[in-house]
């Protein structure tokens, strides 16, 4: 073979290599510009388009003096891309770690780190790390000196972190963000629509190091931060009444209290507060029996407490008059060509006045009262006062307690349903009801939610006052009001209530409780419900305690009446109540505000 057949042949070789490789590269050129155009346009576009979502701010949630009561801080997440990150800003990554307090070495293994391996289908691959964290949360400042070094690589993650300044305090009523953001319970969730705002977005474009091109921005729209929430909730009544609570729980022992404080003529909630509670910013390590608002999702008899609605009835219907006398010392009575055994009480009473039955709390007394009224009025009145209902306050959890009808009673619910018993109540329930007194004969829904402010405190929503019905005559009410005295004195249930230079309304409860089927005499709830002062209501004051632990029946003037005292003595001075006229003369009716309500029935 010769040379120059050789030399023929290598070069038609190489030439035909030649042109089919660059028709192989056209065609791939063809496939990849052409065929595949739109779609690896579409990916180069994502590679360098970047979406960032610019976080609302939630609003804030203060108290009725404008005092916060949750908040919401921007914190910042540092971190870091090693691939940014050079030898020669090692000195100032080591400045950085001292800003946020963390050991600089630690910080150097992390940004030195630029790979890490990662389990595919197709074995172990290395792959470059963007991102490692640095610190979970910085403030502002410290963030701006960090910027002022000018580390490449080195950036942070603006979020906001909800901040609840009083810890514990109105923990109930407050609610709480899980880590997420998603409210779970009190004003977080109820007024969420107002406080979430709503987050904005912005699209810029990245080189190849992944830096943001601020002048390829697209599109920028701004977030709109949440509005503020101003409760009804007074911050001192709130600590007060939390003070208080902390009280009990040294001093009795019990498996949870509840205190409420409201304004009668306008339902709005001043404080509201249970034992146990939980600390806010902490929610997480929280035990769940502490997590629920018992004010509003616990179910109780109410007790003596309750006497106070056929009485009101009695007196609304004329049946009977204050000075009216009954024989408490009878054991039974006929009804409906039945004969009924009469609830029994502590001592004999003999002969009372309907005002002395209040005062001496006389079980046999009010059962008569219910029995004359008869099982449809009890059942009306009962309902008309807001049992068997929610109240309306908005907060999650909330329940209607147990009213049953008259066709579920039996033989004996005529007598017991009276004296609380066979009704059950939560203590929000039992609070409406003495307020309904207080604010002569109306009731009105209850409010922790007082108004809705932007930035600037300019009100968007306003809460006002919502009368729901009116339950008794304004005559009624000031009757009742005034039999109610008589339970705040040395002769009646609750002397431990007592104010110096005012007139103090209320009503005491021990509700002997129901285990495993029977009531028990050493388990008992104590509660006092009452106002003042009497003829200018101003307060009232709730304190139930469930089971509280001492010598003796845990009676309501016993544990739930000192607290009152303790929490009215502190109100006098805080609301500037001036002590009523030596005579405690009654409002006339000319001076009470009347309200253009339907009456219950």
């Amino acid at each position: 073979m010769s040379t120059a057949f050789i030399s023929s042949l290598r070069y038609w070789f190489l030439l035909l290599s030649v042109v089919l490789a660059f028709l192989g590269l056209m065609g791939r050129l063809v496939y990849l510009q052409a065929i595949k155009h739109d779609e690896y346009s579409q990916i180069a576009f994502g590679n360098r388009k970047s979406t960032l979502t610019l976080t609302a701010r939630r609003g804030n949630i203060v108290d009725c003096r404008g005092n916060a009561l949750a908040i919401t801080q921007p914190r910042i997440e540092l971190g870091a891309d090693p691939q940014l990150i050079e030898e020669e800003d090692f000195e100032n990554v080591g400045r950085v770690a001292i800003l946020i307090g963390a050991d600089p070495q630690t910080v150097l293994e992390k940004v030195r780190r630029k790979t890490r391996t990662v389990e595919t289908e197709n074995g172990r691959k290395l792959r470059q790390i963007r991102w490692v964290k640095l610190a979970e949360s910085i403030d502002e400042a410290t963030y701006q000196k960090i910027r002022e070094l000018e580390v490449p690589g080195i950036y942070g993650n603006r979020k906001y972190t909800r901040m609840y300044p009083g810890g514990n305090l109105g923990s109930h009523v407050l609610g709480f963000l899980q880590k997420d953001g998603t409210p779970v319970t009190g004003v977080e969730r109820y007024m969420d629509y107002y406080l979430s705002g709503q987050d904005g977005w912005r699209e810029t474009e990245r080189d190849g190091l992944r830096r943001e091109l601020l002048q390829f921005e697209t599109q920028n729209v701004p977030p709109q931060d949440g509005l503020n929430v101003q409760l009804t909730i007074d911050l001192f009544v709130q600590n007060l009444i939390e003070d208080q609570l902390n009280f009990i729980a040294e001093e009795f022992s019990p498996n949870s209290a509840t205190i409420i404080v409201s304004e009668p003529n306008t339902g709005y909630v001043m404080g509201m507060a249970n034992y146990p509670d939980f600390d806010l910013n902490h929610s997480g390590k929280a035990k769940m029996e502490t997590m629920r608002n018992r004010a509003i999702t616990d179910v109780l008899e109410p007790g003596s407490t309750f006497k106070l609605v056929p009485i009101s009835a009695a007196l609304n219907e004329k049946i009977y008059t204050p000075e009216h006398t009954f024989d408490c010392g009878i054991r039974t009575v006929s009804y409906r060509g039945r004969t009924l055994r009469l609830p029994s009480d502590h001592r004999n009473y003999g002969e009372l006045t309907l005002g002395g039955i209040i005062k001496k709390s006389s079980n046999r007394g009010t059962a008569v009262v219910g029995i004359r009224l008869g099982e449809t009025a009890l059942y009306e009145y009962a309902r008309a006062f807001g049992y068997g209902q929610k109240s309306g306050i908005g907060l999650l959890g909330e329940v209607g307690g147990i009213l049953h009808p008259v066709n579920k009673w039996d033989g004996l619910t005529i007598t017991r349903f009276p004296i609380g018993y066979a009704v059950g109540a939560t203590p929000l329930q039992i609070h409406n009801a003495v307020s309904t007194i207080a604010n002569f004969g109306i009731l009105m829904q209850p409010q922790v939610i007082n108004k809705i402010t932007d930035k600037e405190g300019k009100t968007v929503v306003a809460f006002k006052p919502n009368a729901k019905r009116r339950v008794v005559s304004i005559d009624a009410a000031r009757q009742m009001g005034e039999m109610m005295t008589g339970v705040v004195t040395s002769e009646g249930t609750a002397r431990r209530a007592a104010l110096d230079g005012f007139m103090v309304s209320g009503k005491t409860g021990t509700t002997r409780k129901l285990v495993n089927g029977s009531y028990t005499s050493d388990k008992h709830t104590a509660s006092f419900s009452g106002f003042f002062p009497t003829h200018r209501p101003r307060v009232v004051i709730s304190v139930i305690v469930d089971e509280p632990k001492l010598d003796g029946p845990g009676y309501g003037g016993r544990v739930a009446a000192p607290v009152f005292r303790n929490i009215a003595n502190e109100l006098v001075k805080h609301m500037g109540i001036r002590p009523e006229d030596h005579d405690g003369r009654l409002a006339s009716t000319e001076e009470i505000p009347r309200r253009s309500l339907p009456v219950a029935w």
